[in-house]
């Protein structure tokens, strides 16, 4: 019975693992002769990475919960965490582009396996660094910027660009933007800045107003697949962008003074 109930947080990492494996299949095209031509299989792709971005600490907290944390669970979410922020949104972003700007795929092509690739070792790089690393080293602090917000971000940018045509363009300026912000999150997945993470703090009021934009990101998030709330794509590229940039300046002017508080953790606890 006492092994039994390793199996409940578990559950939830196998879920965000075929989450993840499905958003790849969506992305490829591979679901297309199943749910016929009407269905939009990019933004489906992406939505199932939106999916495993809200059900990404539900093995945590089910661990916590009936007291079943393991080193397997903990190398078992890295692994789901690659599939579905790494390797999904990479896929994502190349097929789009091959299915809806073919032209600009084929003379681009180098460039963007070049960046591809640069963003899923990234990813595995990540999640590596932080099980071996960082993970009881700052407790406040992300170091370098999770997979989840990268997957989401990317997930959400190229749906964004293709819902407002952006991709009709063949030789438009503007298809360089989903690669360079590709690019862009794979690098800061591996540098050593801080960002701040979405823990209760001694503001009242912050507290409140955290809970509440997190409240509505779940819901806008779970209906991404709809047509229901308008502005819906700015406003996750808002607010998901907006605490990237924020928190890692923040991050950035109080360095020294998280680095030296993680020391004298360390220090206290040993």
């Amino acid at each position: 019975m006492n092994k039994l109930r390793y199996i409940f947080p578990n559950a939830f990492t196998s879920l965000n693992f075929m989450l993840g494996v499905f958003a790849i299949c969506w992305a490829t095209g591979s679901f297309d002769s199943i749910t016929g031509p009407g269905t939009d299989s990019i933004r489906m792709s992406a939505y199932f990475i939106l999916l495993c971005v809200l059900f990404d600490k539900l093995d945590g907290f089910a661990a916590r919960l009936v007291n079943a944390s393991s080193e397997f669970g903990a190398q078992f979410d890295s692994l789901a965490d690659l599939i579905a922020f790494g390797v999904a949104p990479a896929f994502c972003i190349l097929y789009t582009y091959k299915g809806f700007a073919p032209e600009w795929f084929q003379s681009h092509f180098a460039l963007l396996i070049i960046v591809f690739s640069i963003y899923v070792l990234c990813a595995a790089m990540r999640l590596a660094k932080y099980n071996a690393l960082d993970s009881d080293t700052y407790h406040h602090h992300f170091s370098g910027v999770p997979t989840t917000f990268a997957g989401a971000i990317n997930a959400i940018t190229i749906v964004f660009f293709k819902a407002h045509g952006l991709f009709d363009g063949a030789e438009s300026a503007a298809l360089f933007l989903p690669v360079a912000i590709l690019f862009v999150t794979g690098i800061l997945m591996v540098s050593p800045l801080f960002l701040p993470k979405l823990q209760p703090r001694k503001n009242k009021l912050f507290n409140t107003a955290q809970a509440v934009l997190i409240v509505i990101t779940y819901i806008c998030a779970f209906f991404f697949v709809t047509d229901v709330i308008p502005f819906l794509y700015e406003y996750l590229l808002i607010l998901v962008g907006g605490y990237l940039v924020i928190g890692l300046a923040v991050g950035l002017i109080n360095r020294k003074k998280i680095i030296a508080e993680a020391k004298a953790e360390k220090e206290k606890a040993a």
